[in-house]
Parts: structure tokens; C-alpha cells; sequence
């Protein structure tokens, strides 16, 4: 397995362009709004601003663990400050693990430690959480400010932002979630919302009521949504469709989780929608352009020489040749399997040696996962 060479250069040295291009990375397969105000900020000078945000709940999967925590790193090495918000009030809101808010909280404390497991230094980043953070007017204030300055219909179309598709809310109390998830934006004084694309609707809000309010109006980097195994689902749009089929922790089968064993990665991998020669909406070339190449440069294929013998092949090269119909969807499984595996590993041991880690997913582990 060859990883990709470090980089040496450190930031201060990097050029505003240099610094673009590594957060222009992390939007790679998602979007990027702003791409002129950033650069600007990056000639500046200034200190950059920089958020993600999550509900704790359930069991980590790979795009937490891999994805997010890749992504934080490069907009580390691109010189941003960055604050992880521990959205617990907006998980009780969606009702995750039952609105359980001493659960949700033991979730959060257990995202922390992914995080660290994943080589995240916790030291270098804010970790912030939502319920202490609302507990005063000011932001109650902004709250509905925001919320004066959207229509009904507006905040129930951006409802998406929560997993769910128009029409699915519960309760009242979730028509609340886009105004106060834009409030964040501002509450948090960030520059740069980077979140997935599947929040860009709230991103897009926050953009506009800036301008309405005069505030200052955020960069948006979205991230790609990781695929679930079960490949591309059907939607009325672009957004439903990603929501539709973005892996899910909420279906064990086609997710794969940061503690999963090999034995669980090989049989899921097998079990995935991978069609002989095509590429488009094939979950394992999702896993292999946004994860596996992220971190190793090129790909090893192990198969037995009556099919070709061994072969190493970038990613591009990967490509022509599955579209080719020169490599069997299981030998492609196989190495998708493995390398997945590799990149798990440290988490599992991580998990296994520290009492305090172990303790924590030993407990949330336990808590059914609800929408």
C-alpha cells in the first residue's frame, strides 16, 4: 500500500492561492460558494474561521471518521481555525436516540474520541457544545431574527438539513431547526461554513439573511456525501437524491462503521451494488475517489494470475480499466475491502487500548439508533 507523501511545507509558508486550493479540495464532489471572498480572506491576513456541525448520535461510520476527520485536517494544513460543534439540542430536536438528552450527551463524548482516534489533536481545534452555547437571550434573540426573515415555506423546505425529506416533520418543534442552525453560523462568528452538501440549504440561508441583515456573510465549502453500499436512490432532485443515498447509520447493511471488524468489512463490501463496468452511482468507486485515494496513491489488486495476476493502478488508470471490463467486480471488492480495512484499524486499536474510549462506545453502542 503506497500513502501519499506528507507535505513538508508548512503553513506559514503557503500562498493565499496554495491555501485555496487545499480547501477547494475538501469541496471536491460538493460545492464551493464564495471562492472569490475566500481568497480574498486568505490575502487578508486574518485569522479564518472554520465549523462543522453534528448531532451526536449512535455509532460512528466512515464518513464521520474518515471523511470529516481528513477534511478538518487539510483545512488545518490550510491555516483555518476550526470549532466542531456538538449540535445535542438540534439531536434532541430530531429526535435522535429518542431525544434522550443524557444520551445524546454520552454520544458526543464518544464523537470526541473518534476524533482523537482518527489523529485529530483535539488540542488545535474548539470543541464546542450546542446546550451550553443557547443558554442566553442573545441567541434566542438572533433565533428570531432569522426566523422573521424567512417564510414558512422556506424554513419547511430547508427541514432537509435534517435528514429528512418535505414532509416528514414530527413536531412543531423541528420548523425551529434551520433558523436555529443558521444562528450558529453567526453565534459561532465563522467564516467558512463546511458542512455537507446535504446542509447547504441552511448555508444558502445563512448567505441571505447576511446580506439582509448586514452580518457577515459566510464562505460555504460542502463536502461530498459518502454513498451507502446500496448505490444511488431515487429522488425528486439533486438534494433528495443525496440525502436518499448518503450512508446511514441508521442501516446497519449498508453502512460500515469505524469499529466494524474485517470479517464485517469484506461480507458488506460483497454484498454492494457494484455493476461490471460502470462507474456512476457505483458505491465502491465513492469509497475509492473521496476515501482510499485520499490517502494512498495508488491501489493494489491482489487476483490470481489465470485473471490477470496482481496489478497497481492509480485512480484514474482504475477507472479505464473497470470501464473496460479488464477487472472483475470481486477482485475490485476484494481491494476496496482491504484497504477500508487498513484505514479503520487504528481506530479499533485505539478503542481496545483506551479504558475511557472503550467505555464510552461500550455504552453508546447499546442506545437504538432513531429517526
Amino acid at each position: 500500500m503506497v500513502k501519499k507523501a506528507e507535505a513538508k511545507t508548512k503553513n506559514k509558508s503557503l500562498s493565499p492561492e496554495e491555501r485555496l486550493e487545499l480547501i477547494k479540495s475538501v469541496a471536491d464532489g460538493g460545492e464551493l460558494i464564495g471562492e472569490e471572498e475566500l481568497l480574498n480572506l486568505l490575502r487578508s491576513g486574518k485569522e479564518i474561521v472554520a465549523y462543522d456541525g453534528f448531532e451526536p448520535s449512535g455509532v460512528a461510520h466512515i464518513p464521520f471518521g474518515l471523511l470529516r476527520a481528513e477534511n478538518l485536517k487539510v483545512m488545518q494544513k490550510a491555516g483555518i481555525h476550526f470549532k466542531l460543534w456538538l449540535a445535542d439540542y438540534f439531536a434532541f430536536i430530531n429526535n435522535k436516540l429518542g431525544g434522550d438528552l443524557e444520551r445524546i450527551k454520552k454520544a458526543g463524548e464518544y464523537f470526541i474520541e473518534v476524533w482523537k482516534a482518527c489523529g485529530v489533536d483535539t488540542s488545535k481545534v474548539e470543541i464546542l457544545w450546542a446546550s451550553e452555547r443557547m443558554n442566553n437571550l442573545r441567541y434566542w434573540d438572533r433565533v428570531l431574527r432569522i426566523a422573521k426573515q424567512t417564510t414558512l415555506n422556506r424554513s419547511i423546505r430547508a427541514t432537509t438539513i435534517m435528514g429528512r425529506k418535505e414532509g416528514e416533520l414530527q413536531s412543531t418543534a423541528q420548523l425551529f431547526y434551520p433558523s436555529m442552525q443558521v444562528s450558529d453560523i453567526f453565534e459561532l462568528d465563522v467564516d467558512i461554513c463546511q458542512l455537507g452538501y446535504d446542509q447547504r440549504r441552511a448555508n444558502i440561508l445563512g448567505r441571505e439573511i447576511a446580506d439582509k441583515l448586514k452580518w457577515k456573510k459566510p464562505v460555504i465549502v460542502s463536502h461530498h456525501m459518502i454513498m451507502g453500499l446500496q448505490g444511488i436512490q431515487p429522488g425528486q432532485d439533486k438534494e433528495e437524491i443525496i440525502i436518499a443515498s448518503k450512508m446511514s447509520k441508521s442501516k446497519p447493511e449498508t453502512c460500515i462503521y469505524m469499529h466494524d471488524s474485517e470479517e464485517d468489512i469484506k461480507r458488506k463490501i460483497n454484498k454492494a451494488y457494484c455493476q461490471e463496468k460502470i462507474i456512476e452511482g457505483n458505491p465502491l468507486f465513492d469509497y475509492l475517489r473521496y476515501l482510499i485515494f485520499k490517502r494512498y496513491d495508488k491501489l493494489k489488486i491482489e487476483r490470481s494470475e489465470k485473471f490477470g495476476g496482481n496489478i497497481t493502478l492509480d485512480y484514474d488508470s482504475l477507472v479505464k480499466v473497470y470501464e473496460k471490463g479488464d477487472l472483475h467486480p470481486m477482485d475490485l471488492k476484494n481491494a476496496v475491502a482491504k484497504y477500508l480495512n487498513e484505514m479503520i484499524k487504528p481506530v479499533r486499536e485505539y478503542f481496545e487500548k483506551n479504558k475511557k474510549a472503550k467505555e464510552l462506545y461500550e455504552e453508546v453502542k447499546k442506545y437504538s439508533i432513531t429517526r
